[in-house]
């Protein structure tokens, strides 16, 4: 048996207990190693902690910033894409923008994503050029549906071609619009969503574009999912035994084909302005900065003409019809360019 002697205490090592250090018979019955190294283990991860929470405080701060200053793109999509699913079968209409929303997410995240992310960290002086290509094609598509709509035959024949073909192909015909001119609308918001975040390090910049390509894909497609579908929410409510209900779903059901309409219009003049502002804006970037300036002292003149905040509107509406203008003309041109050189050159051939 162990005779019981004093015992003194000593501190060892940070890594160590206190420990007795009483001479007994036999050999030292324990010597505890542990807890130093741990409590600086685990303070070292509350600090990685705290430090990884603030900087996904900093990611959605920068989300919600880029978010915000494309609201602008976000609007002129959601307006766009409603006259893709025109005049197809209702049950088409909900699988029609399913795909489109699916091809913007590959556009945003496997296409806009990478490029984007590689040239603003070794070649940012590309990225207005881009946008450049990106204006003209917008603002041709726009120039191109009016010259369709003034025409009249050309439409009514594209209209028969479109006829001709079986629903299943039109339908991919259909998609494969929306979504080229959907990777245009997309790279726009994708650009602009990155410069609110440049001066961020690389990978806060990652997450914030994708979080922004999916929080704006559900956004623009599950508004417009919604004003599709209008028309079958106003027939659900006028089939109610409620008085209201049935005036309400009735009022939806005879509005719908209007609204429907007036979009398509919308989506035309939407394409035109942000492809004028696009070709505006990126030729500054580019180094020609007239066509910006005189932008702005437009949006200024007009903003002077009445005091308050309806300046402000008049000044953003200067801007808004200055800048479909450029994107009618410069699209314009290009569609002479596709359209009527060609054919020409083929008439001349022929003789």
């Amino acid at each position: 048996m162990l005779s019981r002697v004093p015992l003194e205490y000593r501190f060892e090592e940070s890594t160590r207990v206190r420990v007795p250090t009483g001479r007994v018979r036999g050999p030292v019955l324990w010597e505890v190693p542990v807890a130093g190294g741990l409590v600086a283990l685990l303070d070292d991860v509350a600090t990685l902690a705290r430090a990884a929470a603030a900087s996904i405080d900093d990611i959605g701060a920068a989300a919600g910033r880029a978010s915000v200053k494309a609201a602008g793109v976000v609007v002129d999509d959601t307006a766009v894409t409603p006259r893709y699913v025109h005049g197809f079968s209702p049950k088409r209409e909900l699988p029609i923008i399913a795909k489109i929303a699916r091809g913007s997410i590959i556009n945003k995240l496997l296409v806009i994503l990478p490029v984007a992310m590689l040239l603003s960290q070794f070649f940012p002086q590309a990225l207005p050029y881009l946008l450049i290509a990106g204006g003209l094609f917008l603002s041709y598509e726009g120039a191109e549906k009016v010259y369709e709509a003034l025409k009249g035959g050309h439409h009514e024949e594209a209209a028969e071609a479109a006829e001709q073909l079986s629903p299943a192909e039109r339908e991919k015909q259909m998609v494969g619009s929306a979504t080229r001119t959907d990777l245009i609308l997309s790279a726009e918001i994708m650009v602009i969503s990155l410069s609110s975040v440049e001066d961020e390090p690389f990978f806060t910049r990652l997450v914030v574009l994708v979080v922004v390509a999916f929080l704006i894909t559900a956004l623009v497609y599950g508004v417009v999912a919604l004003i599709v579908k209008m028309d079958d929410v106003g027939l659900a409510l006028a089939q109610r035994n409620s008085t209201l209900s049935q005036h309400v779903g009735r009022g939806l059901v005879a509005a719908m084909p209007k609204v429907m309409s007036v979009l398509t219009v919308v989506g035309i003049a939407a394409m035109l302005w942000v492809g004028g502002h696009i070709l505006i804006v990126n030729i500054g970037e580019a180094g020609f900065h007239w066509p910006a300036d005189v932008l702005h002292d437009l949006e200024h003149w007009f903003g002077e003409l009445v005091h308050g905040g309806f300046g402000g509107v008049l000044s953003w509406t200067a801007g808004t019809v200055a800048s479909a203008l450029v994107g009618l003309v410069l699209g314009a041109l290009v569609v002479l360019v596709v359209h009527f050189l060609p054919k020409r050159r083929t008439k001349a051939v022929t003789h």
